[in-house]
């Protein structure tokens, strides 16, 4: 366990898991390090060849814990989230995850950068960003409308809409949806089929595949610089207080 980010190797495998169940998963500062970190340590040790990504009882991540957010300086918050998307973004190796329960804000984004996602009937979808008085991040802007559709990622990114395993699959945003009790069953197998083919073939067939890197580069970097200044913003205040407060947010004043 490092700072709610559990590690399992498992042969060619790594397995990094979100496990602070207690806060469905919430993902802060220490966590966006170690998560960054055993991308850096896969992407440099030539025997693993695949790291899955998956959460722990029953939720993915409820996405950003926004009090951890709001203690952090002024800055502070966002280089281990930035030294994390740039680490997913550009892992030149297999990601799979493994999704059940709630994947809020970058619970979903993160997909967008997985190879392969495996969900179970429960998960559920939501990109809450300009409710909290954000924007998007993690490339969301650019590589979600490219996949669905302008007007179905207004739906989401603006509206707010969740969406379910099936709706995700139809989006092509999941590969496929098995039983809650048989995900991580299936996350492991295909992993490991992955593992065992030809590994400069399969390095080669992602980079390929893969959206234009330095357009996905550049719109993380928008992304998160509009991210940073709306943090400070007023909006972003308010929305946060009645997140807290349990409350209705008031945009009017």
């Amino acid at each position: 366990m490092t700072d709610g980010i559990s590690r399992k190797r498992s042969g060619a495998v790594l397995e990094l898991r979100f496990n602070r169940p207690d806060r469905k998963n919430a993902i802060t500062s220490a966590m966006y390090s170690a998560l960054a970190g055993g991308l850096s340590e896969a992407e440099r040790d030539e025997s693993i060849r695949v790291v899955t990504i998956a959460g722990s009882e029953g939720s993915f991540t409820a996405g950003n814990d926004l009090r951890d957010f709001q203690q952090a300086a002024p800055g502070e918050a966002e280089r281990p989230v930035a030294h994390f998307l740039e680490a997913i973004s550009t892992f030149p190796k297999v990601l799979v995850a493994g999704v059940a329960g709630p994947a809020v804000g970058v619970g979903t984004t993160m997909l967008l950068h997985c190879d392969l996602v495996i969900a179970a009937p429960s998960a559920l979808f939501s990109l809450p960003f300009v409710d909290l008085g954000l924007v998007p991040e993690a490339g969301s802007s650019l590589l979600l409308p490219r996949l669905i559709g302008r007007q179905r990622a207004a739906k989401h990114l603006i509206l707010g809409e969740p969406f379910d395993a099936e709706t995700a699959f139809g989006y092509g945003l999941v590969t496929e949806v098995v039983a809650e009790d048989a995900l991580d069953a299936r996350l492991r197998e295909v992993a490991e089929r992955i593992a065992a083919k030809p590994p400069e073939a399969v390095r080669l067939t992602k980079k390929l595949l893969r959206e234009d890197p330095s357009a996905v580069r550049q719109r993380i970097a928008d992304e998160s610089a509009l991210f940073g200044e709306r943090l400070q913003s007023p909006e972003a205040a308010e929305a946060f207080a009645a997140f807290f407060e349990k409350r209705p947010p008031n945009f009017s004043r």
